[in-house]
């Protein structure tokens, strides 16, 4: 199974997060700190970091900062504050997806599992596709196969969950896709919780490549933009 590192400071939540994890199989690693954090990180190369945003030595974004700087590697993001701008920034710097305090522990390993799915064990919503293929989407263009992403040729850092919701919509130029859709589409969940993880997802892609990069259908969803993908979606 997978290696997870925990960097979590308080020890009562580190020790269940750590257990829970235990018990479906992945072996698991903790640090209590930002710098014992980054050093665990870099020592154990984990498939996926559950990283709290509020952390002695250094905060979670700088941790998050520090862990994507040479490999990107999938980030979890805990949070006892539940600001909008908060989430948007840890989005921005690397994590993944974000539960906030308290939280189940079953929501936390259906997390787990959908953000490792996502990242290389089968969760590519565009994996029946020609993996050789580049889909451009006006000033971006895509390449699912190395998920790389450019902004008018420039690259741009996306997280995997970042890419897969870009690449789902800019696949599907003009389809409206629910909440629910993308929820279970991209991250795997089937029983509707974590509506507000796709809303900060899409704002976090509007910061990076602009605002007209996705539309929202008012009272259904999300779809690529009119203005920026969907005119010149195509593909190489």
């Amino acid at each position: 199974m997978a290696t997870v590192v925990i960097i979590e400071d308080e020890e009562t939540i580190a020790s269940a997060v750590a257990a829970r994890l235990r018990s479906e199989g992945f072996t698991v690693e903790v640090a209590g700190d930002g710098p014992s954090g980054v050093d665990l990180v870099q020592r154990v190369n984990p498939d996926l970091v559950i990283l709290d945003l509020m952390l002695p030595g250094f905060d979670g974004l700088e941790v998050c900062r520090r862990i994507q700087k040479d490999r990107p590697v999938p980030v979890l993001m805990l949070t006892a504050r539940d600001s909008e701008t908060d989430l948007l920034v840890g989005l921005a710097v690397g994590a993944d997806d974000y539960l906030t305090k308290p939280f189940s522990p079953r929501e936390l390993v259906a997390r787990v599992h959908a953000i490792l799915r996502r990242v290389g064990r089968g969760g590519d919503p565009l994996a029946s596709s020609p993996a050789e293929r580049t889909l451009r989407l006006g000033r971006v263009a895509l390449e699912p196969a190395t998920r790389r992403a450019t902004l008018d040729s420039e690259p741009v850092h996306l997280t995997p969950t970042e890419f897969d919701i870009l690449a789902l919509l800019g696949d599907k130029p003009g389809v409206v896709f629910t909440r629910e859709q993308l929820l279970a589409d991209i991250w795997g969940y089937r029983d509707g919780f974590g509506a507000r993880t796709v809303d900060s997802h899409v704002q976090a892609l509007r910061r990076k490549l602009g605002a007209g990069v996705i539309r929202t259908v008012h009272g259904v969803g999300y779809a690529a933009g009119d203005d920026e993908l969907t005119p010149k979606a195509n593909r190489a």
